[in-house]
Parts: C-alpha cells; sequence; structure tokens
C-alpha cells in the first residue's frame, strides 16, 4: 500500500522554524513527485513546495519563497520541508500528497494528486 505520513507540526512563534517530514511507505522517493499543500479555515487548500522523484525540480509558492525549502533523504525515505521565519498566515493544517507521475505540471490541488497524507497542524501565534 502505497502511503504518505506527515508529522512535525507544532505551536510556534512568528519568526521560528519548524521542519515538517513525509515519511513515504509502500514506494521509494525516485518513484513519484511529492508536494505539500496547506489548508486554513479562511483559505482553501493550496500548494506549498512540490518536488519531483528525481529531486532536481522544485518548484514554491511565492508566499514562501525564501523561506521555505524542501528537501528529500533518500536513505529514510522521507521528504522534508523547512520552514523558517514563519508569519501567522502560515498557520493551518499541512498535508503531504503523492502525484500520479515524477513530476507536477502545477504545484496545485487536483487531478495529479493519487493520495493524500492526514495532515498535521502548524500553528503560528504569538
Amino acid at each position: 500500500q502505497l502511503q504518505v505520513v506527515e508529522s512535525g507540526g507544532g505551536l510556534v512563534q512568528p519568526g521560528q522554524a519548524l521542519r515538517l517530514s513525509c515519511t513515504l511507505s509502500g514506494f521509494a522517493v525516485n518513484d513519484y513527485a511529492i508536494g505539500w499543500f496547506r489548508q486554513s479555515p479562511e483559505k482553501q487548500r493550496e500548494g506549498v513546495s512540490c518536488i519531483s522523484s528525481s529531486g532536481t525540480n522544485k518548484v514554491y509558492a511565492d508566499s514562501v519563497k525564501g523561506r521555505f525549502t524542501i528537501s528529500r533523504d533518500t536513505a529514510k525515505n522521507i521528504i522534508y520541508l523547512q520552514m523558517n521565519d514563519l508569519k501567522p498566515e502560515d498557520s493551518g493544517v499541512y498535508y503531504c500528497a503523492r502525484g500520479r507521475g515524477p513530476q507536477f505540471r502545477f504545484c496545485v490541488p487536483g487531478n495529479s494528486i493519487a493520495s493524500w497524507g492526514q495532515g498535521t497542524q502548524v500553528t503560528v501565534s504569538s
């Protein structure tokens, strides 16, 4: 069974950092593209960052460029999302998702998603 499981969320103050982990099971990081998405009560689910199965192509939402970094550990079969200088508007449930192929055409929720994780809550508040 192909699954992704998120972890690492929590409550932090503005300006602090968090690292989210997406642990893959049943497949390897080189098999499918992986994306991080988030959703808050005020917004629809949106793409945050996506990485191709080769690891060479990475895309970021404009709102997180320069602050967030997506990376992977092939030995541990984990995709990370390092989030620095967090802002209150970064709050929400963060989801990891497996793509249907090696790369997302666009890093957005939709038909390109094969499966979702259960999500992890990130709250940025003073």
